[in-house]
This record gives C-alpha cells, sequence and structure tokens, in this order.
C-alpha cells in the first residue's frame, strides 16, 4: 500500500526517493529495534537511534539550515518510520519539533548556531511548551521570563516533555507581559547546561519514551535566546504545530500500517479446523475496514502537507482534520488487529498489543482529538459568517 502511496500527486521525484529508508530502517536500525521491541532502556537506545539517522544524512529532513521545512518529506518519513518503529520514529520527529522554531523563524546566526548539531544527530532537540495547567491553552502559560540588562531570567516548570533529560538544547515558551494572554509569549532557546535549568521529574507511560518535567529558577538566557520579536511566541508555537501535526497523522498511518502488516500475516498464518482464519469473511470485513482507514488517513495527511508545501501560510483547519481522522482511526485499525490476534494480542510484546499502548498517546499529544475539532469548527463558522457578511 505504501508503494501506492508515492504514485499519489502529491509528490515529487525527491519524495519518492525516500523510499530508500525503508532499506535502511530494516538494515541499518534492526538492532536497536530489536532492542526496543525487547523492552530495552529507552534513554539508552534513543541517542543511538538520533546519530544513526543523522550520520546517515535523514534528519537534514527534520531541520534545516535555509529556513524552510518540506511538510511532505516529514511526514513520508515519520510514516515510513513509524511502520517499524515507534522509537526511531519519536526520535526523528522529535529532533524536528525541537528545532522547528529555530529553522522557520531564528535569525541566521541562530540556525548556524543551534541546528547543525542537530542535524549531524550530534545534539537532541526538545520542545518545551506544556504546563500543568497549561496544556491545551498555551494562554494559561505561567512560566515567566523577565528582562534583567541586556539578559532574561526564566523562572517555571514545564510537563510533559518529550526528551527531557536527554536533549542538549530546549525551545521554551514562556509569558514575557503580564496579562497579555496569548499575545504576551515569546520563545527562547535554552542549553541544557545553562545554570538554573534542572529536570524536576521522569514521567512513566504506557509506551516507553524519554518524558519528563522541567524547572527553570532564575535561569539567566543572553539576549540572543529570543526566537524572533518579543510577544512571537504564540506565532510561533502554533505555526510550528501547523507542520508537525500533520506529521503525528504520518506517524498514526505508519503504526497502522504496522498493524495491518501483522494482522495479515497472523490471519493468513493460523489455522482453524484445517481453514485459514483470512478464508472467514467475518476476518476480510475487518481486513477491509483496516486497509480502507488507512487510506483515508493518509489521503488527508498528505493532502494536508501538500497545501502547507505549495500554498504556504496557516494550514490549521486541514492539519487538524489529518491528525483528528489519522490519530483516532489508526487507534481503531490497531484494535482490530487485536482482535484478529485473539488472545495472543494481549500477551505482552505481541506486535499488537505494543501498538495498542504506541497509539493511543497520540490522540492527545500536539493538541487533543477534541481540540482538533475545535480548531475545524471554528474556521468552518468563521467562514460562514465571513460568506454570510459578503
Amino acid at each position: 500500500m505504501f508503494d501506492e502511496t508515492l504514485k499519489w500527486p502529491f509528490f515529487d521525484a525527491r519524495h519518492r526517493e525516500l523510499k530508500a529508508l525503508e532499506q535502511f530502517a530494516e538494515q541499518d536500525l534492526r538492532s536497536l529495534i530489536q532492542q526496543e521491541h525487547e523492552g530495552a532502556d529507552v534513554y539508552a537506545i534513543a541517542p543511538q537511534m538520533v546519530s544513526a539517522l543523522g550520520t546517515a544524512g535523514w534528519l537534514a529532513h527534520a531541520a534545516s539550515l535555509d529556513g524552510r521545512l518540506d511538510s511532505r518529506s516529514l511526514c513520508l518519513v515519520r510514516d515510513i518510520l513509524a511502520r517499524r518503529s515507534g522509537l526511531a520514529e519519536f526520535t526523528f520527529a522529535m529532533q524536528g519539533l525541537g528545532s522547528a522554531a529555530i529553522t522557520l523563524f531564528g535569525n541566521d546566526e541562530q540556525r548556524r548556531h543551534w541546528l547543525p548539531g542537530v542535524i549531524a544527530g550530534d545534539r537532541i532537540a526538545a520542545f518545551a511548551l506544556s504546563e500543568e495547567e497549561a496544556g491545551s491553552n498555551p494562554a494559561d502559560m505561567s512560566t515567566a521570563a523577565h528582562k534583567d540588562g541586556n539578559d532574561w531570567l526564566l523562572n517555571g516548570e514545564k510537563t510533559w516533555i518529550s526528551n527531557a533529560g536527554l536533549a542538549h538544547q530546549y525551545v521554551v515558551f514562556a509569558r514575557t507581559k503580564e496579562g497579555a494572554g496569548a499575545q504576551g509569549l515569546s520563545c527562547f532557546i535554552v542549553a541544557a547546561d545553562n545554570p538554573g535549568f534542572s529536570i524536576s521529574a521522569s514521567i512513566d507511560v504506557i509506551a516507553p519514551h524519554p518524558l519528563g518535567s522541567l524547572r527553570f529558577t532564575e535561569c539567566r538566557l543572553p539576549a540572543d535566546a529570543l526566537v524572533g520579536q518579543e510577544g512571537d511566541g504564540f506565532k510561533i508555537a502554533m505555526s510550528v504545530l501547523d507542520v508537525f501535526r500533520s506529521s503525528v497523522g504520518a506517524s498514526a498511518v505508519g503504526m497502522a500500517r504496522r498493524a495491518l502488516d501483522h494482522a495479515l500475516l497472523r490471519v493468513t498464518q493460523r489455522q482453524i479446523s484445517g481453514a485459514s482464519l483470512s478464508s472467514f469473511q467475518l476476518t476480510q470485513d475487518k481486513l477491509a475496514d483496516m486497509a480502507t482507514a488507512i487510506d483515508a488517513a493518509a489521503l488527508l495527511v498528505y493532502r494536508a502537507a501538500w497545501v502547507k508545501d505549495v500554498e504556504g501560510g496557516r494550514t490549521s483547519r486541514v492539519a487538524a482534520m489529518a491528525k483528528l481522522f489519522a490519530t483516532e482511526e489508526a487507534q481503531r485499525v490497531i484494535d482490530k488487529a487485536v482482535q484478529l490476534f485473539g488472545g495472543l494480542g494481549v500477551v505482552s510484546g505481541n506486535p499488537a498489543e505494543r501498538l495498542y499502548r504506541e497509539i493511543r498517546a497520540l490522540r492527545i499529544y500536539e493538541g487533543t482529538s477534541e481540540i482538533q475539532k475545535l480548531i475545524i469548527a471554528g474556521q468552518l463558522l468563521r467562514n460562514h459568517a465571513e460568506s454570510v457578511r459578503s
């Protein structure tokens, strides 16, 4: 099915060349993926995956010195990697999400200083927006930065931060104007060895990946740590999420493809009373639903990526549709895979069981499914109001 996807008119020849990543993942990442699936420490494996992806040049699709990101490439890489490994896909995605503010809004000096290590896989990046009382609504953020001479002093806490404790650098959003809501936020780059910065907690989740909380205590930042202009933080964060929400959908599509791969293998090998499980109509009903959902989700994902690359500008509605539909449908596809495995589908370490845990977070992070619906409906209502007035 993926080969058919690459034939869709959304892609150019350069996108189709990304198919080579399949062989890289299956050969060069095989040992690390096997360790991941056997339950090895993700804090030990993740840096090795970042290094391998960087050395082979794949992280050039996650960050860029020229200030541009190609959404279709981001989505294709996440789709391909997620079909094989949740952690490999995660490490690639976080190199992009953790540096996208610098790629898209940083100045030339910031890009030259902070991005080469990310692209080479020598430095791990992280994105710090969420807080305990400000998850889906960044306007409620309490982490604050204030001027102290030419420097900034940063104070507050962040949580649900991927790569906490592993990252060498963090893009951090903080309030720089009191009472200004979303318009009072700014974006900063914080090095992990910066005095006043610490990891306050590690968070264990059902599908292990590096996750934790950050604390800033009189954390002094130079003036050139500010990305863009003061007050640009909300615009920067939403622009980054516009790009990466579609790619979360691509990750979900890759996981759903992996579920279908395992399900097909299972039902064609499993014998019941002398007949293959695949010969039963109820089995075929599930397989048909799974394949159709995957293609429909992929169409929305790559439509959103194409719109971002070709038409440009803010793409909140189509990105929200892609993330909403792809993550929700992937959950259903994986659930069907568990059902087709029967009792084995809930045995720890079974591919379907592992996917069932991996997929769940995608309906929450970078905006819950409920938030995506509000984005979609809000834009529909605004467009309707404008059409009525005109």
